[in-house]
C-alpha cells in the first residue's frame, strides 16, 4: 500500500505467524511514528522489551487488579453516574466511559499528581501523533506538549514512590529488582497513557452501542450476567480498538506467497484479521454465542497488551452492568450522529443517549 508505505498482513494466520517470529518482524521500526515517546517496550524486542515488561507488568496483573484497583474502580464509576444520573440523557463516551477509564489509569500508573482529563488529554493528542501518517505538524507539536507533561508528572511520582512504594506501575519500576532509569519510566508510561484510555473506551462504547441495537441480545445478558465476558472479548474481536501496529523485517522472509526485503515496513492489521471468515464463521456479524476462538484485539507473542485485565474488569465487570443496572430504560437518541472513526485506532466518537433520569 504505496499511500501509508507498508505491507498490509490482513489474514489470520498470517498475522499469528509474524507474531511469533519477533526477530524477523521487528518492533524496532526505523523511523516509527512514537518518535515524540522515545525508546520504549512497545517498540523494542527482547531481551530489553523483557526487562521493561517485567519492572512494569505486576500491577495490572489479574490478582492485583481484583484485590487493589477494583474497589476504586467501583467507585468512581458510581460517582460518574451519580453525576448523570437526573438528566436523562449523555454522551457515554464523553461523560463516562473516558472520564472512567482515564481516573482508573491515572490510579493504576501512580500520577496522583493528574486528573482524569489530563490523561484523556495528554492520550488524545500522543495516539493522534501515533497515527500521524500524513505528518501534520500541528498533531506533532500537540503530541510533544503533551509528552512533556507526562515526563513532568512523572519525574515527580518516581521520587515520591522511590521513598513510599505504593503498588503502582510507576512504583514496580523504579523500585525492581533491576531498577528502570527514569527516563525509560517516563517514556513507558506515556505508551501506557495511550493504549490504557483508548482501548478500554472503545470497547465500552462498541459494545453499549451493539447491545442497544439489538435489545434481544441485551435482554439475555442482563439476565445472565456471565454473558458479560463474552460480549467483552466478541466486541473487541468485531471492532478492534487498535486496528494495526508496525513491524518491520530484519531479513528477507517469504509470507503470504510474497518474499519481502529485509528492511520491509509491515503492517498486522488485527482489525481485518478479527473478520478473516475462515476463522470466525459470519464474521462481520456481532455474535455474543460465537464458538471460542482467539482474537488479536490485545495482540500476540511477547507484546500481549499489559493492560488487558484492567480493561477487561473496568469494562466487563463494571461499567456496562453498572450503566445498564442503573439507567433504566437505556436507549439510543435517534437525533444524533454519532460514529466510529480511526483505522489506527478505532471507536465511536461519541455515544449520545437517553434514558428515564432518576430523581
Amino acid at each position: 500500500m504505496p499511500s501509508v508505505g507498508r505491507h498490509l498482513l490482513t489474514r489470520y494466520d498470517d498475522i499469528v505467524h509474524a507474531e511469533k517470529l519477533p526477530e524477523v518482524f521487528s518492533s524496532r521500526e526505523e523511523g516509527s511514528l512514537l518518535r515524540t515517546v522515545g525508546p520504549n517496550m512497545l517498540r523494542e524486542d527482547d531481551p530489553e522489551h523483557r526487562r521493561l515488561r517485567a519492572a512494569a507488568e505486576p500491577p495490572t496483573r489479574p490478582r492485583q487488579v481484583r484485590d487493589l484497583w477494583a474497589g476504586s474502580f467501583e467507585r468512581t464509576a458510581h460517582e460518574l453516574l451519580d453525576r448523570i444520573a437526573g438528566r436523562g440523557e449523555a454522551d457515554l463516551v464523553r461523560d463516562f466511559a473516558e472520564p472512567l477509564v482515564a481516573a482508573n489509569l491515572a490510579l493504576v500508573l501512580g500520577l496522583h499528581n493528574a486528573g482524569a482529563d489530563d490523561i484523556a488529554d495528554w492520550s488524545r493528542a500522543m495516539m493522534a501523533g501515533n497515527s500521524n501518517y500524513v505528518n501534520d505538524p500541528d498533531v506533532w507539536l500537540r503530541a510533544e506538549q503533551a509528552t512533556l507533561a507526562i515526563e513532568m508528572a512523572v519525574a515527580e511520582r518516581a521520587g515520591a514512590v522511590r521513598r513510599e512504594p505504593d503498588g503502582s506501575v510507576i512504583s514496580s519500576m523504579v523500585n525492581a529488582p533491576e531498577p528502570v532509569d527514569l527516563a525509560e519510566t517516563q517514556n513507558n508510561v506515556k505508551v501506557i497513557v495511550g493504549g490504557g484510555v483508548n482501548e478500554p473506551r472503545d470497547v465500552f462504547g462498541v459494545g453499549a452501542w451493539a447491545l442497544l441495537q439489538r435489545p434481544e441480545v441485551l435482554d439475555r445478558v442482563l439476565a445472565e450476567p456471565a454473558l458479560w465476558k463474552r460480549v467483552f472479548e466478541e466486541t473487541a474481536r468485531w471492532i478492534s480498538p487498535i486496528g494495526m501496529y508496525p513491524r518491520q523485517l530484519t531479513q528477507d522472509y517469504e509470507i503470504a506467497g510474497v518474499t519481502l526485503p529485509a528492511g520491509s515496513r509491515v503492517a498486522l492489521v488485527i482489525a481485518s484479521g478479527n473478520r478473516d471468515e475462515s476463522v470466525f464463521l459470519r464474521a462481520d456479524e456481532f455474535d455474543v454465542d460465537r464458538p471460542h476462538r482467539p482474537h488479536l484485539a490485545f495482540g500476540g507473542g511477547p507484546h500481549f497488551c499489559m493492560g488487558a485485565w484492567v480493561a477487561r474488569h473496568e469494562v466487563s465487570a463494571l461499567a456496562w452492568p453498572l450503566v445498564f443496572g442503573r439507567l433504566k430504560g437505556l436507549r439510543l437518541d435517534d437525533g444524533a450522529e454519532d460514529r466510529m472513526e480511526g483505522w489506527v485506532f478505532r471507536g465511536p466518537t461519541s455515544l449520545n443517549v437517553t434514558w428515564h433520569a432518576s430523581a
